[in-house]
């Protein structure tokens, strides 16, 4: 993926934007994000819109020029979507090619008929696992959650049993796994690899899906036993496709991008010589634009065309998927210009050279600062935006391992205590039923719980690598 560096801006004329000293710099830093959070929190203006009103307002409390501040907010805007704009579109085409095509029932309906008892938290974990690498997390929601209350009913089980593993994997997949725009902008930022992301992504996901989800849940079901809201509950499934893709097509089409990804990443530590036919091969197949390519055009034959698919139907479906996400993209954009004006202001070197002095690891710094995005503005994406902007210099020198990792502490950090100014915190409640008490005991705990043990995972990874 391509990205601008600070110095890139500056041969273009962008460059530092002001010579302000730390203490007004970090005033300027903390009323940016002050003025981000009144206008999304108290105001309820759209991220996209707070984020630009913020990188503005952090240029003029720094003392920058208006000029110069709004140079730095469109280079970066310009290329963090030139960086993981087609990335979120594809992801988003092969999400809908999933879900329109049956493919997602299909997957969730073999597993589940392979799943009894004790083992049906499991199968719910995996499910949404499998579901949530080509989704975002308010679809995978919209896809799932449909399907755990049907599941809680008929099987007699407890809601949050069922629920809790289902929310858990989706929300790990949201916060540590590229495709999803917060991991694969962060990556962007800090020049990290992707294929050595995701698969220590992967190593992190594991245990921590299984700790906040099926080992969890035992709890979570203790502390709110509630059976699922009847009003939420479709009795009759709206009309699909005539005809479903077969349950291996499916998983196939899914993992494709994932497998040519860590193939790509294995092949440069195994190899590790660009001139190699081999590597220069799976430099190419393996390449986040061409895997995901690579996977949405498979999926238009083993879902589409699998499912009756006419030519204009795919053509539809095609359409119907990008709409969605234009809000999205615009605020990864603005994250992105939020980025680069701290960036420019010299507000990464000024964190660098204030903890250089400070006895508190890389990992935990970055995650540290996530958490306190998070809590503040309520969305996870803006958190990992706005934090992998503010460690960027820390990056510098690290290895690729330790720039993943650093990814990834950012990732566990932006999924802390989710509450009353995230709105997935409302979609959970609204879906389960549940009070803004039980909401907090169960879905807040349970995002805690993932970034506090997703860090853990990724400091013993550090230890070893």
């Amino acid at each position: 993926m391509t990205s601008l560096s600070a110095e890139t801006l500056a041969a273009a004329g962008t460059g530092p934007i002001t010579s302000a000293g730390n203490a007004q710099l970090g005033i300027a830093v903390l009323a940016g994000i002050a003025v981000i959070v009144l206008l999304i929190t108290r105001l309820k203006l759209h991220a996209f819109l707070a984020l630009t009103v913020g990188s503005l307002a952090l240029g003029v409390f720094a003392g920058a020029p208006p000029a110069k501040t709004i140079s730095s907010f469109t280079a970066g805007l310009g290329a963090t979507v030139a960086g993981v704009g087609v990335l979120i579109a594809l992801g988003a085409i092969l999400g809908r090619l999933l879900a329109d095509s049956g493919g997602a029932d299909e997957i969730v309906d073999t597993i589940l008929a392979r799943a009894k008892g004790r083992a049906m938290p499991w199968a719910m974990v995996l499910i949404a696992s499998v579901i949530g690498l080509p989704l975002f997390f308010e679809v995978g929601i919209v896809l799932l959650i449909p399907v755990v209350l049907l599941v809680a009913k008929r099987g007699n089980y407890s809601l949050m049993r069922i629920g809790i593993p289902a929310l858990a994997g989706l929300s790990v997949m949201h916060g540590l796994i590229p495709p999803h725009p917060g991991p694969l902008v962060a990556i962007d930022a800090l020049h990290a690899n992707l294929g050595v992301t995701l698969a220590l992504g992967v190593l992190v996901a594991v245990p921590t899906v299984i700790i906040a989800g099926p080992l969890f849940s035992r709890y979570a079901a203790r502390w709110v036993d509630i059976p699922a809201p009847e009003n939420m509950i479709v009795q009759q499934p709206p009309a699909g496709p005539e005809h479903r893709p077969r349950f291996g097509a499916t998983v196939f089409t899914v993992l494709l991008p994932v497998v040519l990804m860590l193939v790509k990443a294995l092949v440069d530590i195994v190899v590790n010589d660009p001139a190699d036919p081999v590597q220069r091969v799976t430099d190419v197949a393996g390449s986040p634009l061409i895997a995901l390519l690579a996977a949405v055009l498979v999926g238009m034959f083993t879902l589409g065309r699998a499912a009756g698919f006419t030519k204009e139907r795919l053509s539809t479906t095609v359409e119907k998927s990008l709409a969605p996400i234009a809000g999205i993209l615009l605020i990864v954009g603005a994250g992105g210009g939020f980025k680069q004006t701290l960036i420019d202001a010299g507000v990464g070197q000024m964190i660098l050279e204030v903890s250089k002095d400070w006895a508190v690891p890389t990992l935990l710094l970055a995650w540290l600062i996530a958490v306190a995005i998070r809590l503040a503005t309520g969305s996870a994406t803006v958190a990992t935006i706005s934090a992998a902007g503010l460690v960027t210099p820390l990056a510098a020198g690290m290895s690729t391992t330790g720039t993943a990792l650093l990814v990834l502490a950012i990732g566990a950090g932006s999924l802390f205590f989710s509450h009353v100014n995230d709105a997935g915190f409302w979609l959970v409640k609204e879906y389960f039923g549940m009070t803004v008490g039980q909401t907090l005991k169960t879905w807040s705990v349970m995002e805690t719980i993932i970034s506090v043990v997703g860090l853990g995972f990724v400091l013993l990874l550090s230890l070893v690598l």
